[in-house]
């Protein structure tokens, strides 16, 4: 493999699953971050993604002192996967979230592109949908939640995440770039299956996150089927695991819980609200990590 790829934001909860997955894959990682991450073989550059010069400098640079042997200056970047971020409201003023999410990813992609990196990957969010921050009890449009739905948020978070599709958009039409924004659901890291019990027993505690989710180390394989799949131009991947977070079939489940929203195609089975169909066809992703097998039942 070895492949070369400045990953933003690998200290944080996603990111620290993340990146070991991709070190155990041959990738050369190299995480800018305000924060440490005790991942052997990566070194962690601290950069403020909101300053461009920072980060032009950042993508052109060693990754560490191994570089200096070569007596050449750095060798390039293949790829980029842009994690960093406020990661959602009430952390930051809302003025704040929206300005450092855009604008630190607007310098991302810039400096990518104009360093002619040709793979960049995005975190967008599950927020993009509408629901996750709303004011309210706020329905969805229709189920199954896929790519091409009309995406309102009505938060400063979840907007900034539109915006970056649009920013990721813009680039990949004037560079060519293969520039992919995964749409990533609730993060769960192993230990948080504790957590799901309480999920079952209260369904509409869940219904924010669409009944759904994705565990850390499946969002691993999925940045990594994105970094091996290249020609695809911009696209909007949701990075979601495959079933449904509740004991029933997902059209029973619905009909209870939501039943005013309108069902689109029929839903197979336990298949996830918030549907990955496209990762599955697109990128060959295969989920390793179903809730099922560590709820007891």
């Amino acid at each position: 493999m070895n492949k070369r790829v400045v990953f933003t934001g690998g200290s944080g909860k996603a990111g620290r699953h993340v990146v070991p997955y991709l070190t155990d894959r041959g990738y050369q990682v190299f995480n800018l971050d305000l924060a440490p991450l005790e991942q052997p073989g990566v070194n962690t550059l601290t950069a403020d993604l909101a300053d461009s010069g920072q980060v032009f400098n950042a993508l052109s640079m060693h990754f560490d002192f191994g570089g200096l042997e070569s007596g050449k200056g750095p060798p390039a970047v293949d790829a980029v996967v842009h994690f960093a971020a406020v990661p959602r409201i009430l952390l930051r003023p809302d003025n704040t979230t929206f300005q450092v999410n855009t604008q630190s990813t607007y310098n991302v992609i810039e400096a990518a592109v104009k360093l002619g990196i040709r793979k960049i990957i995005i975190a967008s969010s599950e927020t993009t949908y509408g629901v996750c921050f709303a004011e309210g009890d706020k329905d969805y449009h229709s189920f199954p939640l896929e790519e091409d739905y009309d995406t309102d948020p009505m938060d400063s978070y979840g907007l900034s995440k539109v915006v970056n599709e649009k920013t990721a958009r813009a680039f990949a039409m004037r560079s060519g770039a293969d520039i992919y924004a995964l749409r990533i659901g609730n993060v769960i890291e192993p230990h948080e299956y504790e957590l799901f019990p309480a999920f079952l027993a209260d369904p509409p505690s869940r219904k924010r996150n669409a009944w759904s989710y994705i565990d850390a180390r499946d969002l691993g394989q999925i940045v990594d089927l994105c970094l091996q799949k290249d020609g695809l131009g911009f696209q909007v991947f949701n990075a979601v695991n495959d079933t449904i977070t509740a004991r029933e079939p997902t059209a029973e489940f619905l009909h209870r819980w939501a039943p005013g929203t309108p069902v689109t195609r029929p839903l197979e089975g336990f298949e996830a609200p918030l549907s990955n169909r496209k990762i599955r066809e697109v990128l060959g992703f295969k989920e390793e990590h179903d809730w099922r097998k560590y709820v007891p039942e």
